[in-house]
């Protein structure tokens, strides 16, 4: 199949699958006389393989190099080592939840702190503005 129709089965747009495709991240079976990218079903399972670690948080990055391992070492487990990556995803994720946590206090202490400007019913928030005062002056 081409590019084109991976994309079609798959929801992936063409660009991205190129991308994959030139990292190494894609079974294809060569070019076409056109010189058309050509992919068989083994690519549909590449795709979904590389959709569910990245759903897991895992950088293109990090999968790259669990590839690397997972062809170069056919002998050698790939679970430690996707154990470690997932821990990885697991601690930026942790950090990221920890962000928004202190982004959504940052926004309940701001309307706290504005309630009545938030409701209207006193100085609008713009009566700060430099600007705006100019323009009313």
């Amino acid at each position: 199949m081409t590019i084109g129709t991976l994309a079609q089965r798959t929801g992936v747009p063409v660009k991205t699958l190129r991308e994959y495709e030139d990292a190494g991240l894609i079974y294809t079976v060569g070019r076409s006389a056109g010189n058309y990218r050509l992919f068989d079903d083994t690519a549909l399972w590449c795709v979904g393989v590389i959709g569910t670690l990245r759903s897991l948080g895992l950088t293109l990055n990090e999968i790259r190099q669990l590839t690397t391992i997972y062809l170069e070492r056919p002998d050698e487990p790939i679970g430690p080592h996707l154990a470690t990556l997932l821990q990885a995803a697991r601690t930026r994720t942790d950090a990221q939840i920890a962000e928004l946590q202190r982004r959504r206090q940052r926004i309940e202490q701001f309307e706290t702190e504005h309630a009545r400007q938030l409701a209207g019913s006193a100085t609008d928030l713009r009566a700060d503005d430099p600007h705006f005062q100019r323009a009313r002056g």
